[in-house]
């Protein structure tokens, strides 16, 4: 059984604090896939679209981490999607200097017949309709489906999203866009209105604040590492959801108990991606890296207590 992720695999051009990139790969499938390939040692079986512009190169990268491109539409004679931003001091506020939607305006996902052994699904941001369509195209039910999605689709496509969230079992949110979902201040009230719309864990992200997970009426807190530099925060939630989908798609336990850790290991992974510009942090990690990394986590919450 295996991994599918769906989502965008683009070019991004990114400015901070710390310096700034021409065009380089991105896009949520890529960083999802590339984290995620740290945890799951079957392939990971990949759709997306992008354009004839998309080098090569690039997508021997994702087959050197194991990634499945049979389901990566590539149009020859269209363009990859671009997204250029630049962050201000705080790095959690950012401003979209471009948006060229190019191949993605007209992605019609196609699901191979290789790929219907899917158990884990994630769904990176993309329109809820596409990842309806992407649901609706799997023969059998995945034992676990992940959803991402953004302030931008509960703008314009409401309705479609809310279809959406009734089908998955897990959505990954930030803080604001909980908020803007529910209509609730406390993050507390906002997991228990989110729940009733479908989703059976709500994970709601907070940056460098870490990330907290609801399920009925248990929560868990996860820290994120206080880093020294961080250079660019754009793929920190996907490499987040990589990193949580790849740990519980290779344990295959989707007990509460197992999503914690799961959460653990998509912090160290969005950690690990922020430290240098787009994916280039991803590529080439080893085991010990990783474990080196989690045991941080570790380190930073483990204590003793004694209650009198």
């Amino acid at each position: 059984m295996s991994l599918l992720v769906v989502g965008t695999v683009a070019f991004d051009a990114i400015e901070t604090p710390f310096g700034k990139t021409d065009k380089i790969i991105g896009g949520a499938a890529t960083y999802i896939s590339l984290a995620a390939s740290y945890f799951t040692r079957k392939k990971i079986n990949l759709v997306s679209v992008v354009g004839g512009d998309f080098p090569e190169s690039a997508i021997k990268m994702l087959k050197d981490h194991r990634v499945n491109v049979d389901g990566l539409q590539i149009l020859k004679d269209k363009k990859t999607f671009f997204w250029s931003g630049k962050y201000h001091n705080d790095m959690n506020t950012r401003d979209t200097l471009a948006t060229e939607l190019n191949v993605l305006g007209e992605f019609d996902p196609i699901v191979p017949a290789s790929y219907q052994d899917c158990e884990f699904l994630m769904l990176g941001n993309l329109m809820p309709a596409v990842q309806l369509k992407v649901i609706a195209q799997l023969k059998n039910r995945p034992k676990l489906i992940v959803l991402d999605t953004m302030n931008f689709w509960m703008d314009i496509a409401l309705a479609e999203l809310k279809e959406t969230l009734a089908l998955v079992d897990v959505l990954t949110i930030n803080d604001s866009e909980a908020r803007q979902l529910s209509g609730e201040y406390s993050l507390v009230k906002a997991a228990a209105k989110i729940l009733k719309m479908g989703p059976k864990y709500l994970i709601i992200k907070k940056g460098e604040h870490g990330a907290l997970l609801f399920h009925k009426d248990q929560v868990f807190f996860a820290p994120a590492l206080p880093l020294e530099d961080v250079f660019d925060p754009t793929g920190a939630g996907d490499s987040f959801a990589g990193g949580f989908i790849g740990f519980l798609a290779e344990t295959k336990d989707i007990s509460f108990d197992n999503m914690k850790r799961a959460i653990i290991f998509g912090s160290a992974m969005a950690s690990f991606c922020v430290e240098k510009f787009g994916v280039e942090k991803l590529i080439g990690l080893t085991q010990k890296d990783v474990d080196e990394r989690v045991q941080e986590f570790v380190d930073l919450v483990q204590f003793d207590i004694a209650l009198v």
